[in-house]
């Protein structure tokens, strides 16, 4: 009688933390390091190049559209890259891409260029992020999963001081020292260097029928686990179950629409309430009467709260269900930001600024964890990177919006808007979001 096989889900749900996911844990983190720095070397750039090239704030705005044009394209054909190639090698492709495609931004000529440039990067950017959480989701346990994307996301929110901090000491330095910020964003094309030392994921495997490799990929990650420990707790006797051809018509059957439909909305609101501060800060610190070396000074101070968000998110992300945490920390932001934009005192910008910075990379290591966690292995690639994307595009007309506030209404409105998005944030996931709180991965 042929003994009954054991399904990978099953058996990598049960491994305790190893060194084998601590390494992950570096290896991702560096990537996500670069993503972040990547992502925010135009909004610590944008003040030196308007005042380069002379360029309205409209074309600031359409500028920083480009980017989101890009994520947009980005994360809807990487899911569908990623669910039929695997997520390390495209997480490899992903990275190459965004930091090739950064390094050309430190070149451009002019603002036609480094629109179709941050395009590119944004591209890469979006892809790289869509496939990195699928595979965190994939590689963890039920009970750790959360948990380990806030470490992740924790090493990778240095990216973000570091940057500001980059472009404190180079821009000064000349009028084109703004191109040595992209310069330093593109440094993740550094990680094919140790790229080997990561593993296909095995649900991938088995989800397209490749049993016999799922199980080498496990047999490695046990044989490291007892190497280390000595012993492993037995694994549930759940048999693998068919793989499914399910494809991107799945994410709006009756099943799963409800999910998507929510996601879609959260990603889009998250999206304008992060992006309409974090790509604006030094630019409208700059344009409210602040100097390029004041306007980055604070905001380097500021982008320092994402540090501890990271570490808080990793603490609390599995104690708690997500639906519950989610509106929560973007109530917080929401109250942060509005105060941000109604104070004109430095300690007080610096303080709440510091809080909002914190607040947005709790809720963006909550979400990374909880958006992939709605979706069954085959489609949940295509489903993270459909309602990412989206959310990505939709900002493309948030720059210009803000843009638009700004010259008609004032400093003030922005951050009104700005705090409106997370409130919306928090009603969609509170009032629609399933519960997935230490549930295994279909």
């Amino acid at each position: 009688m042929p003994i009954e096989r054991v399904s990978a889900a099953a058996r990598l749900d049960r491994l305790p933390i190893t060194s084998f996911h601590r390494r992950m844990m570096w290896l991702l983190g560096f990537v996500f390091f670069f993503e972040l720095a990547d992502l925010n070397t135009f909004s610590f750039a944008a003040p030196a190049i308007r005042s380069e090239w002379h360029l309205s704030i409209s074309t600031i705005g359409f500028i920083t559209s480009a980017t989101f044009v890009g994520m947009f394209i980005g994360s809807t054909t990487a899911g569908w890259f990623s669910d039929r190639v695997g997520r390390k090698r495209a997480l490899i492709f992903t990275t190459i891409w965004y930091a090739a495609f950064s390094l050309l931004n430190a070149f451009v000529g002019g603002p036609i260029t480094l629109f179709l440039a941050r395009l590119l990067t944004g591209l890469g950017l979006s892809a790289m992020t869509v496939v990195g959480i699928t595979y965190v989701s994939e590689m963890f346990s039920a009970k750790q999963r959360g948990a380990y994307q806030g470490w992740i996301l924790m090493i990778a929110l240095f990216g973000i001081p570091a940057t500001a901090y980059v472009a404190r000491f180079c821009i000064p330095v000349a009028a084109w020292g703004w191109r040595l910020v992209f310069i330093w964003g593109s440094l993740g094309i550094l990680f094919p260097l140790f790229a080997s030392r990561l593993e296909e994921s095995p649900r991938w495997y088995e989800n397209h029928g490749r049993l016999d490799e799922a199980d080498a990929v496990v047999d490695r990650i046990e044989k490291s686990a007892v190497d280390e420990i000595g012993f492993l707790p037995s694994a549930c006797k759940l048999a693998q179950r068919e793989s499914r051809g399910l494809g991107y018509s799945e994410l709006v059957a009756p099943a799963y629409l409800p999910r998507t439909v929510m996601l879609v909305f959260t990603w889009i609101c998250q999206t304008l309430g992060f992006y309409g501060f974090s790509s604006w800060g030094p630019t409208l610190l700059a344009e409210h009467g602040f100097s390029i070396v004041q306007s980055l000074a604070w905001s380097s101070a500021i982008w320092l709260g994402a540090i501890p968000g990271g570490v808080i998110a990793a603490v609390i992300s599995d104690r708690w269900e997500r639906k519950w945490l989610i509106p929560i920390v973007a109530l917080l932001s929401a109250f942060c930001a509005l105060m941000y934009g109604l104070t004109f005192q430095t300690i007080t910008i610096i303080i709440f600024g510091f809080f909002v910075a914190m607040s947005h990379h709790i809720h963006s290591a909550l979400l990374f964890a909880y958006t992939p966690e709605c979706y069954p292995t085959e489609i949940r690639n295509s489903g993270a990177g459909l309602v990412y994307g989206v959310g990505r595009l939709a900002n493309v007309f948030g720059p210009l919006f803000v843009a638009l506030l700004f010259t008609r209404c004032g400093y003030t409105s922005v951050f009104i808007y700005i705090a409106t998005c997370w409130v919306l944030v928090a009603m969609i996931v509170g009032g629609f979001g399933p519960r997935t709180q230490g549930k295994p991965l279909v």
